[in-house]
């Protein structure tokens, strides 16, 4: 068994941290300290709102005076569902000052999605975002028994809706207003009385194996976290974040609150999800957080642009990005580059790397992260070509997020970093990963059999993850351990690794690969709608809809294409050169979350999807060309229906191992 932990200098804390334990103490001490610096911004109507500390306090001492003056009080839970709004995270301060405790909740969670939450957090109190969020709400409150108040943010569309249990939280305001002025000391003596060791909030876990499970951080777990992560990258009240993730993954919670709290920077929340893009060129952030299919999907949109492009620009573009694929990472690292390419980087900086970042909202960024999910090597590549300093980090929701972060100039692809201070690493003689340390959570609610077999006595945390520490004590993770097996042969068979190579490629959006315990790996293909669609405009195909475009004859011969450039590299690894892709199919629908395929965070539910295509998975390792398949899907409004198709299945090339292969050049050549 192996085990490191980190050498670096626990980090300072501020003046009076000690007595700064809970989140509403440290909006009271930024609400002192820099009362008129930005803390929170949002876009609304076109137009940024911005909100400095001092304002923040205000309302969220109003907002507690009136849950307050409602009922909501020490040990209830408040759900919060919604995009990224000021007044749901104000929320949820306003809650935990009062000792209650936040559960946000995925927006685009179904019904019985959240009626499950609410029924096993025993929510008392409900803050919506908007008339659809109140619309959910309301079609699961007769079975949710404990569910007393809602309250809503937006109340476009609500006018007319005259339950007495439903108010908005400007009426809400209004009320605490009355009684802060009539006790102006109170959200102060509320606020006095939380500890660290208070549950903070609760998140739930994706679900990808069963049901979620709620999981209870403390202040202490998220504080301490949050503090020795500041430390690592020396984030200062100077920097600039956007909250555009679901406030419902513990992510956001860290970057947004967390961090924000304790460094005291600015968070801005976008418009809409539909204006990300641009409301991130209009705030042009420091510090940024994107999961792998953002990032994808940004380079997706890059690709896209460029295909379009002119002749001459595409030239332009595609020489300068070799040059900076060259270089770019090594000047990063600090790494030795001749004046020459460091000359011809610079003309490409002032031509096209620096004019792109701009267009990306990413010029003034100092600190990226990418994280949930493994990104694939070539994607991580490219951004830390154009000198944007995106790092990797390991994590999960047990952990306060953080529990590794790639050190500047030690940034690998294939590494997620080094343990932050005061958090432990070791590999379990299984290759398991393990960790504990001050973010470590308290204890699966009302579950105390699962909180057992993730969490020992002495604190070490079951990861699930398969990797091992390379020669600089950096952290590799290879795979879901539950997902690495081996192929009929006994090659190794790493399916994320696989889908992760085929998802650098604009056309493939999701990737689902199989072969534990069979002949060879296959997989299942979703097309990329916007990327692929573009393709065929200029190939002068015709289609209708993502069905019919995924059926081309065409498609798949594109897709094919993209398959055995990645077997072509996998050749060359001698350890998973057995498990090229052999098979394939495109799948006639996207894959979704509401239909169980995918997590809320989007992470592939891989034995759910070859329990419910077990015939397609079938067909893959049959001789069939093709294979009839029908499936249930479920649509935006909650109705079902029925998807049948006609699904063909597809062969890639192979090629041969690098070392077969120069072992039988002299063959070759003799003959």
């Amino acid at each position: 068994m192996v085990a490191v932990e980190s050498t670096r200098r626990r980090p300072a804390d501020p003046p009076g941290s000690s007595d700064l334990d809970t989140i509403p103490k440290l909006l009271l001490h930024h609400a002192a300290t820099r009362p008129d610096r930005p803390a929170m911004r949002e876009k609304n109507f076109g137009i940024w709102q911005s909100w400095s500390w001092r304002q923040v306090r205000d309302e969220v001492a109003r907002l507690a005076a009136g849950f307050a003056a409602l009922g909501l009080g020490r040990g209830d839970k408040l759900a919060v569902i919604g995009d990224n709004r000021p007044r749901l995270y104000w929320s949820m301060v306003a809650a935990q000052a009062l000792g209650a405790v936040p559960v946000p909740i995925y927006q685009d969670a179904v019904a019985g999605e959240i009626e499950f939450v609410l029924d096993h957090a025993e929510v008392r109190f409900a803050v919506a975002e908007d008339q659809e969020q109140v619309d959910k709400l309301l079609e699961i409150k007769a079975r949710c028994p404990r569910l007393e108040r809602i309250f809503y943010d937006d109340p476009r569309g609500l006018r007319n809706y005259r339950q007495p249990f439903l108010a908005s939280l400007t009426a809400v305001q209004a009320a605490g207003a009355e009684r802060v002025a009539a006790a102006p000391d109170f959200f102060a003596a509320q606020a006095a009385q939380g500890k660290g060791a208070d549950p903070a909030s609760f998140y739930y876990t994706s679900g990808t194996t069963g049901q979620p499970k709620g999981v209870i951080l403390s202040f202490d777990n998220i504080l301490a976290t949050a503090r020795a992560a500041i430390a690592f990258e020396g984030l200062t009240e100077r920097e600039e974040a956007l909250a555009y993730l679901p406030m419902a993954w513990v992510g956001d919670n860290m970057f947004s609150v967390g961090q924000a709290y304790c460094a005291g920077f600015c968070v801005s929340c976008p418009e809409s999800a539909a204006t990300v893009m641009q409301d991130l060129r209009e705030i042009g952030p420091t510090y940024f957080f994107a999961p792998p299919r953002i990032w994808e999907s940004i380079l997706t949109t890059v690709t896209i642009r460029m295909e379009d492009a002119s002749a001459p620009k595409r030239r332009l573009y595609n020489s300068f990005i070799a040059l900076a694929r060259r270089v770019g990472p090594r000047l990063l690292n600090g790494e030795p580059v001749s004046l020459g390419e460091q000359l011809r980087y610079r003309l490409g900086e002032l031509l096209v790397y620096g004019p792109l970042k701009n267009t990306l909202g990413m010029s003034r960024i100092r600190l990226a992260y990418t994280a949930g999910e493994a990104i694939g090597p070539d994607t991580f590549m490219f951004y830390r070509s154009l000198g944007i300093n995106i790092k990797q980090l390991y994590g999960s929701t047990e952990a306060s997020v953080f529990v590794t972060i790639q050190p500047d100039r030690e940034v690998r692809p294939d590494t997620v970093g080094r343990p932050v201070a005061g958090v432990e690493l070791k590999v379990s003689e299984a290759g398991e990963v393990m960790f504990r340390g001050p973010g470590v959570f308290q204890e699966y609610y009302k579950n105390p059999e699962a909180t057992r077999e993730a969490k020992s006595a002495d604190g070490w945390v079951h990861t699930g993850d398969a990797g091992y520490l390379d020669e600089r004590g950096q952290l590799k993770i290879v795979d879901r351990a539950k997902d690495v097996g081996r192929l009929a042969d006994g090659t190794l068979f790493a399916p994320k690794y696989l889908e992760n190579k085929l998802k650098f490629f604009a056309a493939i959006r999701e990737a689902v690969a199989f072969g534990h315990g069979r002949d060879y790996a296959a997989v299942f293909v979703n097309i990329d709608l916007g990327a692929v669609g573009n393709w065929a405009e200029r190939q002068g195909l015709a289609y209708t809809s993502y069905s019919e475009l995924a059926a081309k004859p065409e498609v798949h011969d594109l897709i094919r294409g993209h398959i055995e450039t990645v077997n072509r590299e996998l050749a060359r690894d001698p350890v998973l050169a057995g498990s090229q892709i052999r098979r394939f199919l495109i799948l006639r629908k996207e894959l979704d979350a509401d239909d169980g395929e995918l997590t809320r965070t989007r992470k592939v539910r891989r034995r759910f999807i070859a329990e419910k295509y077990a015939p397609l998975v079938e067909a893959l390792y049959g001789d069939a060309g093709a294979c009839e398949i029908e499936t249930e899907v479920k649509f935006e409004d909650g109705r079902t229906g029925r998807l049948r198709a006609t699904i063909a299945i597809a062969d890639a090339a192979v090629f041969p191992r690098a070392q077969d292969a120069a072992a039988a050049a002299p063959l070759r050549k003799a003959g």
